[in-house]
């Protein structure tokens, strides 16, 4: 028995040790592999200025709005069939019959209803030439706004005396 476990433990850390070098091996590439990863990115078409949107606090009840800018970075033209959001409460704008040359820009406007309080985060999936998507994000939150204008002031009375 006392044979056993040396030898358990043996061939445990053997395994281990495999098992890294097999997972490192086939994380490493090629210079040609990185060529070519970078080649498929800096051939994409849309180009977003940011996809990402940050309103901060807002007021509950009180509709916002950003625009995205887009950027037609590919050789051949881009056409923006769709962009949807992920609920109601978040409206995406933009030209649906406008075809964009190389190096046009075009605009997306995105609009949110803040109806309910706390935090909040929407995706909105834009789809272009054909089958190709890309995803913005806005996020924020919401802070519930009082029930009267100004607290009133029941002290008012006393410096009247």
């Amino acid at each position: 028995m006392k044979k056993i476990l040396p030898l358990l433990a043996a061939s445990m850390l053997t395994f281990a040790a495999h098992a890294q070098t097999t997972l490192v091996a086939s994380n490493t590439t090629s210079p040609a592999q990185t060529t070519t990863k970078t080649a498929v990115l800096a051939d994409d078409v849309l180009t977003l200025k940011e996809a990402e949107f940050d309103f901060g606090k807002i007021p509950q009840g009180k509709p916002v709005t950003h625009i995205f800018e887009v950027v037609n970075n590919g050789k051949d033209s881009l056409h923006i069939q769709n962009v949807q959001a992920s609920c109601g409460c978040t409206t995406p704008e933009w030209d649906r019959e406008k075809v964009q040359a190389p190096g046009e820009q075009t605009k997306i406007t995105v609009g949110y209803n803040a109806a309910s309080e706390g935090a909040f985060t929407k995706q909105i999936t834009i789809t272009y030439n054909g089958t190709q998507t890309k995803q913005l994000l806005i996020k924020g939150e919401v802070w519930k706004t009082p029930a009267t204008s100004v607290p009133e002031n029941k002290d008012l009375g006393s410096l009247k005396d």
